[in-house]
């Protein structure tokens, strides 16, 4: 099925529409929705959920990333971001329940895709069991769940694994290392850990 984005220059200026393919082939700059599923549990311990790209996906497949987010069709905004959470996770969300923590700018280069997106970053906080979730196998191979401190440890090298709580990987917890992860030029999974750690801490006015 064709999918049509807006497209802008490097100001945020609408340019118009175009299909996907044709964005991705010419690096068009388009908006994004990220949306990071974050919670602490009754022992004060922090945890974030990511998902699992699929297998199917043209770039980084079966790598860890942003909990759920996709691509706003033309005419879309932050608000009806709120669909990739329920299409890609099977959690109901209300827009009000999202916390926005800013835009990131990508910049990506891959094989028949140049990628120039400008992500809507936001927070929600949710302590269900992965058993309650009811992820969409055509985007998502799986889930895990990780101890934001072991995760911080990890990218900032002080460790070289850490384990998590998974589904989809064929047992119930897991080891990754860093390669596991989607890379970034920016530290982009580095910095969201640390600010998801501030905002379950309380802190308030928090960008990315």
């Amino acid at each position: 099925m064709t999918e049509i984005l807006d497209i802008y220059d490097e100001n945020l200026t609408w340019l118009g529409t175009k299909d996907r393919d044709e964005v991705h082939r010419d690096g068009d700059w388009h908006r994004v929705f990220h949306c990071w599923v974050l919670y602490r549990d009754a022992a004060g311990r922090d945890f974030v959920v990511m998902q699992r790209r699929s297998p199917e996906t043209a770039t980084f497949p079966n790598l860890l990333y942003v909990s759920a987010a996709g691509h706003y069709a033309a005419g879309e905004k932050m608000r009806d971001g709120v669909r990739e959470v329920r299409e890609e996770l099977g959690l109901e969300v209300a827009f009000q329940d999202l916390i926005p923590v800013g835009r990131r700018i990508g910049i990506a280069r891959h094989p028949q895709v140049i990628d120039h997106e400008i992500a809507d970053v936001c927070f929600y906080r949710c302590d269900k069991s992965l058993a309650e979730y009811h992820y969409q196998p055509e985007e998502v191979s799986g889930l895990v769940v990780l101890n934001i401190d072991e995760a911080l440890a990890l990218f900032a090298g002080e460790v070289a694994v850490i384990r998590g709580q998974a589904v989809g990987y064929g047992s119930d917890v897991i080891t990754v290392a860093s390669a596991d992860f989607v890379p970034t030029k920016d530290d982009y999974i580095f910095r969201v850990l640390i600010l998801a750690k501030r905002y379950l801490n309380g802190e308030k006015y928090l960008v990315i």
